[in-house]
């Protein structure tokens, strides 16, 4: 392996999964019209699949077929792509339905309580999984796990080891289709999960965004009140909660900064960590890695445009979310540079219980310990990546970022090559 190249560069399919795209374009070239997939022929599947029927509150409708209509004509899925799709939004859809089935049969589940949760948030990249995962190793918080939010019925420990090891299958079939990918972003059944999964019932989520291109989707996606994602992710955590409680929520989505004010509306008391890095080194970054994601679904993903749609979205939704959180009150909200938070790891842990308020025991601090001694140490094991691959020209891209650059003093990266070790972080 070349470790000079960018983890971009080293990205390619294996050879079957070449071919069998391959396969898939030869028979779009045959002119053959293919069927469009409908949201309600989805729906009648689901509902035959589960036995089931009922959605719950809140319409879906049109928002599954925006999106649908968005993958289909602006994505240019490969053969994968198209089949990946089908059967996510289907397992979605069957979630749903057991979702709705479950609340129905477990009385307690609306009966929970969610107190003081804590949200992390930032730019993407800014070393949030890393913080997410840490956090989670403190008994005191609970974390939505991947394979809990993937399969979260029944709300019980029914069952348990093979929805882990169902889980377990899906991560592994990512590996195998993008295997830079997790030197980019943990893949595990058993790590932390980002809040988009929460709220992807609903199909208002930034989650279809970072698989796919859907530009059409996306201009909808922003125009919308998220408040129906939000009341679902709720529901969402009140289902995981009735199986395992624990005193305290440690949430994560760079795409919380959106919505500030529809998040505070449904957790009026939550609690925030901001994550601030580079904005140039973090834009990078997170290209890169969506880039390698969509690669694995298209033939025919624009690193420039990936970039570019990346740096519009964040430097918009950092300067709503500046005016946003300074309504808050300062001790409900920490703020922790990137350096920090890779550099010292145990020092802003520690710093966090401070500002909260939370006790740090000796027990806790040795189990992040291990947490920490537990990350790869090879030196595939790294995420590289080069600014120019995606057209980043620092004097220019950093004025959209004026006013958080000035909040944190911040300054250019002049570098244009980046190296970052993986977020990957195992728990034992």
């Amino acid at each position: 392996m070349n470790f000079s190249a960018t983890t971009l560069d080293q990205t390619r399919s294996l050879l079957r999964v070449r071919l069998l795209n391959g396969c898939g374009a030869l028979l779009e070239k045959t002119r053959i019209p293919r069927a469009p997939v409908l949201a309600l022929d989805l729906i009648e599947t689901a509902m035959r699949r589960s036995g089931l029927s009922d959605f719950g509150r809140g319409d879906f409708l049109e928002a599954l077929s925006r999106l649908l209509e968005s993958c289909q004509r602006e994505s240019r899925l490969n053969m994968i792509g198209r089949i990946a799709l089908r059967a996510d939004l289907l397992r979605t859809l069957c979630s749903r339905l057991f979702l709705e089935r479950d609340r129905q049969l477990y009385a307690g589940i609306a009966r929970q309580e969610i107190r003081e949760p804590l949200f992390i948030v930032g730019l993407p990249r800014s070393g949030t999984t890393f913080l997410h995962t840490l956090l989670a190793a403190d008994p005191e918080h609970r974390v939505p796990l991947t394979w809990e939010v993937m399969t979260p019925s029944p709300p019980t420990r029914d069952n348990e080891r093979q929805r882990i090891r169902r889980a377990t299958q899906s991560c592994n079939c990512l590996n195998w289709l993008a295997p830079t990918f997790r030197h980019v972003h943990p893949v595990g059944a058993e790590l932390p999960q980002e809040c988009v999964a929460l709220m992807t019932p609903t199909f208002m989520s930034d989650q279809f965004d970072t698989m796919y291109n859907v530009p059409s989707y996306r201009a909808w996606f922003l125009r919308q009140d998220l408040l129906p994602a939000y009341e679902y992710h709720r529901r969402f955590l009140q289902h995981l909660q009735f199986r395992r409680n624990a005193p305290r929520w440690v949430l994560k989505a760079p795409t919380h900064m959106f919505a500030l004010p529809t998040l505070l509306s449904i957790y009026p008391d939550a609690l925030f960590i901001q994550a601030y890095r580079a904005p140039l080194e973090a834009m990078a970054s997170v290209s890169s890695l969506i880039t390698i994601l969509r690669r694995v679904f298209s033939d025919a993903v624009d690193p420039f445009v990936v970039c570019r749609e990346a740096i519009q979205y964040w430097s918009e939704t950092l300067d709503r979310f500046l005016q946003e959180r300074d309504r808050l009150d300062p001790r409900r909200i920490c703020d922790l540079a990137y350096t920090e938070i890779r550099g010292q790891p145990i020092a802003a842990i520690r710093r966090i219980y401070d500002h909260f308020g939370w006790s740090l025991t000796r027990e806790v601090e040795q189990r992040m310990r291990r947490v920490l001694a537990n990350q790869p140490k090879e030196q595939h094991g790294f995420h590289r990546y080069n600014l120019s691959q995606f057209g980043l020209r620092a004097a220019e891209e950093e004025k959209a970022f004026a006013a958080y650059c000035e909040r944190f003093d911040l300054f250019t990266q002049v570098a244009g090559r980046a190296t970052e070790p993986t977020e990957e972080l195992v728990l034992k």
